[in-house]
């Protein structure tokens, strides 16, 4: 007869195998419920032999079945512990596997579009090949570095990078070259180099310093609300068409198919006066195609009414600078007060003049009213992304500052109304250098006279899409102000302007920002520290590789929130393009052929055919208002195939690859795996990504991709 079952182990029993099992699937709590139950239906039934019974009363036999199902349950719960590591290793596996397939498409896609474009473009490159100086220095220095590395790692697998060769041991030929490398590298390579990086270093913190300068006169001028004032609102009750001052609209272009629509459309349906404004279309095209579209769009505006004439030199000299001058030099310019110029892809809004225009009112010594650019493409690609960070550092930061506290800024050629007694008073439009719109401005104030940059009045234009474009314009860009300074240098300082005018130019205006910032960043970045993990003995230390950049990168980036995930590309981006500034740069300041050359920015018109019939419109009511007549004959559908048809007509674009910016890329590549042989850890990653950078720029991966 079995005994009566102890229903206070059995508690206990539950209690336990529940703590074990719960992180158990349901099969296995099924099975040890299963188990439970027939252990408690041969407990109590009748027929089961003495020796199957559970004695509970028995000490010894209750301990023997407890170790018993304790084992029994241990080595369950291994098995399910086991189980469990090798689902979370699978799972560690497969997402590692995931990641290396990732980079190996990644790296694949990278090596096949290197392949083809090598293959497409072996021919001619996007940098000017093996005629340009820069190009050579870079392909030498890339030898040398190659050189070295091979050199260094052989050092490293002898044993050599960690206890230096003694020159009185008997050693190969290898050990005597390498010793005395370590001895020459030491006394005459690295002093200079390190006193270099010094010079470098102290430029880029007096650089750093002047931003953010900078950044606390923005903050300043947006914690006083400091903007300057108009004295008259042409928004306000009717006026007199008299009290509308003579303003003349210009619009220079030259070969821009693309885009001139939309800037001729912009400017004749502006909110004033039909009689009081006279729009000049300066065409420079040298395409016969392009001339008849641009003559087309013209007499379309006229047969609506508007006042608009179309002028063709058949002399192009002087580029942009001369096409202004000969535009200057009609008769009836002397019946205008002012003249506002856009370039081909700008529209200014309707209300642009009535915004800008009131400004000179009262304030005879204003010669210039600059309006803010807005851009239509900026989150086109990462390149238009990455400008406007620039650009919106360049306006709200740059330009405003220096319009509030200097009354002087350099102008930007364009969405800017001039007045035109200060543009005779300077000399006029001049041709000799490629950024006439800083030229006028500086001889305009070294004339005395003061400028109005207005932050709130925007003008859409559009963004360069392609790196080339790019790249082109920033050469422009950065050669021009090195001729205008060589120029004017002298003009500075016999002018009448004080000395703190004097020295905001030469030392602000045109060394700091024009010269000091490409020549540290290229030569600091891309050449200094390459060359510090070679000659160890010479260094950079951590805060100007990584901490001062990353702050100023930051500080750049705050006149444009919604860019802050891009801070890093900024930065790589920036000493990027560093060696494109550094060349304009230096043959802008020797004198060198490149300087001069002008090429014309290509722009898409993203925004021309959604644009278009906007202008449609818009150009309704105003019409009305000022008794112009549409043609019946011309339609928003016409405008639009026609503009298809002009950019099928288009050279056939392709990507290109760039000789220095490849090299650059394996240069820093190169010096980021010596590096890693002696433990650099944010020089090893600061090499490896701006060495990515610059191998991303020279595949043309930046930018608009063209299949």
């Amino acid at each position: 007869m079995s005994r009566t079952p102890n229903y206070e182990f059995q508690e206990w029993w539950n209690k336990q195998r529940e703590k074990n099992t719960t992180n158990t699937n349901n099969l296995d709590s099924l099975d040890s419920l299963d188990d439970n139950l027939k252990n408690l239906d041969h407990a109590h039934s009748p027929s089961s032999p003495p020796f199957t019974a559970l004695d509970i009363s028995s000490s010894s036999a209750a301990d023997t079945s407890a170790d018993h199902d304790h084992d029994r349950s241990g080595r369950k719960e291994r098995s399910r512990s086991a189980r469990q590591l090798s689902w979370v290793f699978l799972l560690k596996f497969q997402q590692l596997a995931a990641n290396l397939g990732w980079l190996s498409n990644g790296l694949l896609f990278l090596l096949r579009t290197g392949q083809r474009r090598i293959a497409t473009d072996s021919a001619s490159f996007g940098d000017g090949g093996d005629t340009s100086r820069l190009y050579r220095a870079i392909r030498f220095f890339l030898i040398t570095v190659l050189l070295l590395l091979v050199f260094e790692l052989l050092a490293y697998f002898k044993g050599w990078h960690f206890s230096p060769p003694d020159p009185s041991d008997v050693l190969g030929v290898i050990g005597v070259v390498y010793s005395t490398w370590l001895d020459v590298r030491a006394s005459y390579l690295s002093p200079p180099l390190q006193s270099l990086a010094n010079l470098c270093t102290v430029l880029f913190i007096v650089q750093s310093v002047d931003r953010v300068v900078l950044i606390l006169g923005c903050f300043w001028i947006k914690f006083r609300r400091l903007k300057p004032v108009a004295s008259v609102d042409y928004d306000g009750p009717v006026q007199s068409v008299e009290d509308f001052p003579m303003v003349l609209v210009q619009i220079p272009m030259c070969n821009e198919r693309e885009v001139y629509q939309q800037s001729i459309g912009a400017v004749c349906i502006l909110d004033w006066p039909k009689e009081r404004m006279l729009v000049q279309v300066l065409d420079d095209s040298d395409e016969v195609d392009t001339q008849q579209l641009i003559k087309a769009e013209v007499h379309k505006w006229q047969q609506r009414g508007a006042r608009i004439i179309y002028r063709h030199r058949l002399i192009r000299t002087g580029y942009k600078a001369g096409n202004l001058k000969s535009a200057m030099n009609c008769d009836y310019v002397k019946d205008y007060e002012f003249v506002a110029i856009f370039d081909a892809d700008f529209q200014p809004t309707p209300d642009f003049l009535k915004k800008t225009v009131p400004y000179f009112k009262g304030k005879d010594d204003l010669a210039l009213v600059q309006a803010r650019w807005a851009f239509v493409n900026k989150d086109e690609n990462l390149l238009t992304r990455l400008q406007n960070i620039n650009l919106s550092f360049h306006f709200e930061v740059e330009q405003q500052v220096n319009g509030i506290f200097m009354n002087f800024f350099g102008f930007n050629g364009t969405a800017g109304v001039w007045r035109i007694k200060a543009l005779e008073d300077s000399g006029g439009w001049l041709e000799r250098t490629t950024v006439e719109d800083m030229d006028i401005a500086v001889r305009a104030h070294l004339c005395g006279w003061k400028f109005v940059f207005l932050n709130d009045v925007k003008c859409l234009c559009e963004l360069p899409e392609t790196y080339e474009a790019y790249k082109k314009q920033q050469h422009r860009w950065h050669s021009g102000p090195m001729q205008l300074f060589r120029l004017c240098f002298l003009d500075i300082l016999r002018s009448k302007v004080s000395w703190a005018k004097k020295v905001n130019l030469i030392f602000l205006f045109f060394l700091l920002r024009k010269l000091i910032l490409p020549f540290y960043s290229f030569t600091l970045f891309c050449i200094i520290l390459p060359l510090t993990m070679f000659l160890p003995e010479a260094e950079l230390p951590a805060w100007v590789v990584c901490y001062i950049p990353g702050i100023m990168s930051l500080l750049s980036v705050l006149p444009a929130p919604r860019s802050f995930p891009f801070i890093v590309p900024y930065l790589l981006f920036e000493n990027t393009m560093s060696v494109t500034k550094f060349n304009a740069m230096i043959s802008g300041l020797l004198r060198f052929g490149s300087s001069y050359e002008w090429v014309v920015t290509k722009k898409l018109g993203r925004s021309s055919e959604t644009d278009l019939v906007a202008f449609e419109k818009e150009a309704e009511p105003l019409m009305r208002s000022n008794s112009l007549h549409r043609s019946s004959s011309d339609s928003g559908i016409e405008e639009l195939s026609k503009l298809e048809l002009s950019k099928k007509t288009g050279k056939t674009k392709k990507n290109r690859l760039f000789r220095k910016e490849l090299y650059l890329a394996f240069i820093l590549l190169a010096a980021s795996v010596r590096s890693l042989l002696s433990a650099q850890g944010i020089h090893f990653y600061f090499l490896l990504f701006q060495g990515i950078s610059f191998l991303v720029v020279g595949l043309d991966l930046i930018g608009e991709q063209v299949s």
